[in-house]
């Protein structure tokens, strides 16, 4: 049984793994459940206690035997799981990239001053203002859908997201322009997936290897590894994206202040990243150095 959200995004991602057991023999279902990150859209995740709404009732439900396994947008997923819990493995990623979403305009460039753009990722605001600083970035929270319809019905002159769920759900097309990671650096996790179980279920944790992609898992923890020497929360103005480049990992990261016009604190470093505690070792590593230029 997995466990997960019900937005068409989550209920994609969830599929994907059910046929990709299902295709290796297993029999499986889905329970899908609202998370309070779904159900608060007021405000934002910042202030409300973070990305992990979207995942405390999915582990509820595997601490409770109702479901066996729980599929995770990775990048929603806090960098510390509770005790008990590990991620069973990561799969290959998708686009990691940004996206400009807009009905009216081509690229970000073209917005006119002081043009509304629409999110509520504080790395994303925060980046934003650095290419834009005339832009007005206003808060828009909700599903996939229920921002492009926001966009759709005129709220606002543009939205940014991310471009692996545009192209899960076939919606690439919407995207006017793709970000590269030097304009706009990815968040950490941004375009895996992850498969959390209980940690003593073996079984599942041999059932899933098949599913993981070594790579993308590397590149992901060194990632999250950035995170959670930052303090560990997934609503923190940071972006972190790594790549391999022959043996090695090269990983940047990139950390704002929302409250001040302040440049952006930049890091980066690469090293042989054979498993994940050398991958982790290189998010520390890097983490240091952002915090030697003053982020905080």
């Amino acid at each position: 049984m997995i466990a997960t959200r019900e937005s068409r995004l989550a209920l994609w991602q969830a599929e994907h793994v059910k046929a990709l057991l299902e295709q290796r023999g297993h029999e499986v279902s889905l329970l899908g459940m609202t998370t309070r990150g779904d159900q608060i859209l007021d405000r934002s995740l910042s202030k409300v206690g973070g990305k992990g709404l979207f995942v405390k009732e999915l582990e509820t439900a595997l601490d409770e035997r109702r479901a066996d396994l729980a599929v995770h947008s990775l990048k929603d997923v806090p960098m510390e799981l509770p005790e008990g819990f590990v991620l069973a493995c990561v799969m290959e990623r998708e686009d990691p990239r940004d996206a400009f979403v807009s009905n009216r305009f081509a690229a970000l460039a073209d917005l006119p001053q002081g043009a509304v753009v629409g999110t509520s990722s504080l790395r994303r605001v925060v980046l934003l203002r650095s290419l834009r600083p005339d832009l007005k970035i206003e808060p828009l929270r909700g599903n996939l859908d229920t921002r492009l319809r926001k966009l759709d019905e005129g709220q606002y002159d543009a939205i940014v997201l991310a471009s692996a769920g545009l192209k899960r759900l076939g919606l690439a097309a919407r995207a006017r322009q793709v970000f590269e990671p030097e304009q706009m650096l990815p968040a950490a996790g941004q375009g895996a997936l992850g498969i959390e179980v209980r940690a003593e279920r073996v079984d599942l944790l041999e059932a899933l290897a098949p599913l993981a992609h070594q790579s993308s898992w590397l590149a992901v923890a060194a990632e999250r590894a950035v995170s959670r020497a930052m303090g560990g929360s997934c609503s923190m103005p940071l972006a972190a994206y790594a790549q391999f480049s022959g043996e090695y990992l090269q990983l940047r990261a990139v950390w704002g202040d929302p409250d001040s016009a302040a440049p952006l604190m930049r890091a980066r470093s690469a090293s042989v990243a054979a498993d994940l505690a050398q991958a982790e070792e290189l998010g520390i590593e890097v983490a240091a150095r952002l915090r030697a230029a003053g982020a905080h």
